[in-house]
């Protein structure tokens, strides 16, 4: 009854003031009607939130969510196979160690094999359960929902990659800021394809015994990149294109110290088998943490869409394969360095401005935006039902174009 009063009470004063108990008590209620129900059409989700008031938000937000992905996906990892259109991957985890306080670790290894029978992949699968095994988290295997030489860069993958992290936050309580990647053999192939693609989900990734084919390292400033290779592993050249795109990295680095932290072990006397030296990229990922708001990002595109990348995002039909962007911000400024686009949208939070403050956003050493901007609940539902990763929520979005 009480409660009833109380969004009675909101109602009727709703065109003077809405409080911060009003706004969240009307999104309570919102969230007991069904799905399809449009937030954007709410009154409520168009004001203006106080930081205490956002958080709220976003926790009520984004926990319905969850509890969406359950409902939806939950079946798909209690039988350990996911399903997307004709896609069908199965995987397979172990749990290391002790749950820490601030949640489990998350590596998905890749397997080898390739472009060859159900049989030797499936094998190459079962293999690569076993191969690693890290003081602390969860080891999950995918089973390739494909037998092809390029069977770990797909576009299927990321939604598949993306759902595994979803459903291991909620059901293996991972951390999202300690999920890392790492493969063998075509799973090399996949991890120097993939952690640049899929970077923002990434705290820190490995590649061993792969090729990079075209792939740029421009996307990994904000992640730790470990490079493994047998000093004999010539075939398709591999050991000299892991020499090479080393150099890359060392380069990027030198450039911009403060990113592309990286290693590159090639092992002596070694083939494509490295006896598991490379077992040692385990715990020095497990050293990195995901900034999911890095003041500074580069994005190159790949070849598989992606409309968002950290805390930026870019209209689909604008995105082409090798088209850049380097953009950075700090004291409430976003400077846009370099953009291969006209239009932008920038995600905003607490943790990255003071939202009491103007925010200015400059491009090609122009002032285009110089304001303050309001949280709202529309913002947070927004980017939550796009990304739905709780280090990426954002409050509040900045449209410019034409620049």
């Amino acid at each position: 009854m009480k409660q009833v009063m109380m969004i009675l009470f909101c109602t009727a004063f709703y065109f003077e003031t809405v409080t911060a108990q009003c706004v969240i008590e009307q999104l309570k209620v919102w969230l007991t009607q069904p799905r399809s129900e449009n937030i954007a059409g709410q009154k409520f989700a168009q004001e203006s939130l106080s930081k205490i008031e956002a958080s709220e938000a976003a926790k009520l937000l984004f926990s319905h969510k969850q509890q969406f992905i359950r409902e939806k996906y939950g079946k798909q990892w209690e039988e350990k196979q996911l399903s997307e259109g004709k896609y069908v991957m199965k995987f397979d985890y172990r749990v290391f160690g002790e749950k820490p306080v601030d949640g489990r670790s998350l590596y998905i290894s890749m397997h080898g094999g390739g472009n060859t029978s159900d049989t030797v992949n499936d094998k190459q699968w079962s293999n690569q359960i076993r191969l690693y095994e890290p003081k602390e988290g969860i080891y999950l295997a995918p089973r390739s929902a494909v037998n092809d030489w390029n069977m770990w860069f797909q576009p299927h993958v990321d939604t598949l990659f993306d759902r595994i992290i979803q459903l291991a936050v909620i059901y293996m309580d991972v951390n999202p800021d300690k999920v890392y990647l790492m493969g063998y053999s075509a799973g090399g192939d996949g991890a120097y394809r993939m952690a640049p693609r899929l970077v923002d989900r990434w705290a820190a990734a490995a590649m061993m015994a792969g090729h990079p084919g075209d792939v740029s390292p421009l996307n990994l400033r904000n992640i730790g990149f470990s490079l493994w290779m047998g000093e004999r592993d010539s075939a398709y050249n591999r050991n000299a294109e892991a020499v090479r795109f080393g150099r890359l990295m060392d380069s990027l680095h030198k450039a911009d110290i403060k990113g592309y932290i990286h290693e590159t072990h090639i092992v002596p006397e070694c083939g494509h088998w490295m006896n598991k030296a490379d077992s040692a990229a385990i715990p020095w990922m497990a050293k990195f943490r995901r900034n999911a708001v890095p003041q500074k990002i580069v994005w190159r595109q790949d070849d598989t869409p992606h409309e968002s990348f950290y805390w930026l995002s870019a209209p689909l039909n604008e995105i082409q394969k090798g088209k850049q962007l380097i953009a950075e911000y700090a004291d409430n400024t976003f400077t846009i360095l370099k953009s291969d686009y006209k239009t932008l949208k920038i995600g905003l939070n607490d943790s990255m401005i003071d939202f009491n403050k103007p925010v200015r956003v400059i491009v090609n050493e122009k002032v285009v935006f110089d304001k303050k901007v309001i949280q709202k609940i529309e913002d947070i539902y927004n980017s939550i039902e796009k990304r739905n990763d709780s280090s990426l929520i954002f409050s509040a979005f900045i449209t410019i174009g034409d620049f």
